[in-house]
């Protein structure tokens, strides 16, 4: 069976009951069967023109319009309701169209659901199929499908467990798998494969990008050929393995805590309550591996940061040297960045430190100051009694050189009495002996002697 040939979706609404018309009266490739009104063999139910007129063995089936499961012959189970709707199938089960050519080219496909004008119309053995709306899942070939709105899924054909919702949701979709779209154009040009999109417009111009998520109106519109990109609320970049979160950014928040995303990509806040602790003991020397770090000032790669905004900080690699606590790993355990929050808790263990040091220097500084004016003190009390004994001495002092001069003036008459006593004493000493000597010798001794003199 050729596939059914569609007219584009584009054309307006009002040329379709014209062309349907044009249709209705144009020749049939097969002869038409019998009318069928009523009951069948096999517990078949039949109603209009070559409807269930091939059956053989087929049980439990119900066609309702013109040429419905038309060429059925084994297949049981099925509902077809709507011209030429499950007209090819021969021997699929268990599968329910409804309306004009839904499931049209379906052959052996089971369990398959369409429900609208030309639903699931070109799909042959394709299983588990539900589409709902006009020409949702039109030319679908696949098993696993959802489509749910006007064209949603149109251009699906091997494509594997997608499900649309919306007005052309995954419309363009042909291969891919595994694609959900919720919302109007939601993942319009897809192609690609696991990506999932929620809101109107969100991830409508992705084509070949696969793995992505986007949730919001317009979410993941800049997405085209990513991989692994998540938009939330945000129409994020066209760069792989990355996130967008509108709505954040310049968004003031008070009394929360930071948001912190380990290598497993799980996502939470780091409690500071002792009853999520164990072996709690003080730091001590521990935060002097600070005293090894070596700050940098650097700018990321363009690819990272397009700008070239100078950055301060660290390098992970280096600060893995000092300790291998203070980094994080990636996934694949490789240094990606360091623990800043783990820093700052160092960084405040040496101020404290040193913080004690200066209190304890203050102490003494205050007890030295506390001992110098004790001492200031005394010195004062010492100087107004040395003055007051100053006094009093100097006036004794005083009194003793008084009394001391006036035992020098008695010496010292005295002493010249005795000079004068001396000097006489002399004086007739000398007498004496050149009178002795003149008796001796007479006049000439005495000559001899005064000239020796």
């Amino acid at each position: 069976m050729k596939p059914l040939i569609l007219f584009k979706i584009t054309i307006p609404v009002i040329l379709i009951p014209l062309l349907l018309a044009c249709f209705g009266f144009a020749p049939m490739v097969q002869a038409v069967g019998p009318d069928t009104d009523g009951s069948i063999p096999g517990s078949n139910n039949g109603e209009g023109i070559g409807v269930l007129v091939s059956r053989t063995t087929g049980v439990w089936n119900t066609g309702t319009g013109f040429e419905a499961l038309s060429q059925l012959t084994a297949g049981n189970q099925n509902t077809a309701t709507g011209l030429r709707a499950l007209s090819s199938d021969i021997n699929g089960g268990f599968n329910t169209a409804t309306g004009v050519f839904s499931l049209f080219s379906n052959t052996n496909g089971f369990f398959n659901s369409a429900t609208g004008a030309y639903s699931l119309a070109n799909n042959i053995s394709g299983d588990y199929n539900t589409a709902t709306g006009y020409s949702a899942l039109y030319r679908n070939t696949a098993s696993f499908n959802t489509a749910t709105g006007f064209a949603a899924l149109y251009k699906n054909t091997t494509g594997l467990s997608n499900t649309a919702n919306g007005f052309q949701a995954l419309n363009s979709n042909t291969t891919g798998f595994n694609n959900t779209a919720n919302g109007v154009n939601a993942l319009l040009f897809n192609t690609g494969d696991n990506n999932t999109a929620t809101g109107v417009d969100a991830l409508s111009n992705n084509t070949t990008g696969s793995q992505n998520t986007a949730l919001g109106k317009g979410a993941g519109s800049n997405v085209i050929t990513a991989d692994h990109v998540i938009c939330i609320g945000h129409p994020g970049l066209n760069a792989s393995s990355s996130c967008f979160i509108g709505q954040i950014f310049g968004r003031p928040s008070s009394g929360g805590t930071a948001v912190f995303i380990n290598s497993n990509g799980f996502l939470g806040t780091i409690t500071s309550s002792r009853r999520f602790k164990e072996e709690i003991k003080p730091m001590e020397q521990a935060s002097e591996a600070l005293f090894a770090l070596k700050p940098v000032t650097f700018r990321y790669k363009k690819g990272i940061d397009p700008q070239g905004i100078p950055q301060f900080g660290l390098l992970a690699e280096d600060v893995e040297a000092v300790n291998p606590d203070l980094v994080v790993r990636d996934e694949e355990g490789k240094v990606n960045t360091v623990r800043y929050e783990v820093v700052n808790a160092m960084l405040l263990n040496e101020f404290l430190k040193e913080h004690r040091k200066v209190e304890e220097h203050a102490c003494k500084v205050a007890e030295q100051e506390t001992t110098m004016t004790q001492l200031k003190a005394t010195v004062a009390q010492q100087q107004k009694d040395f003055q007051v004994m100053t006094t009093e001495q100097k006036k004794d002092f005083e009194s003793k050189i008084a009394h001391q001069q006036k035992e020098i003036q008695v010496l010292t008459a005295a002493l010249k009495e005795q000079t004068a006593q001396i000097q006489q004493v002399s004086t007739q000493l000398e007498l004496s002996k050149f009178a002795t000597g003149r008796i001796r010798r007479g006049g000439l001794v005495a000559q001899v002697v005064g000239n020796q003199r």
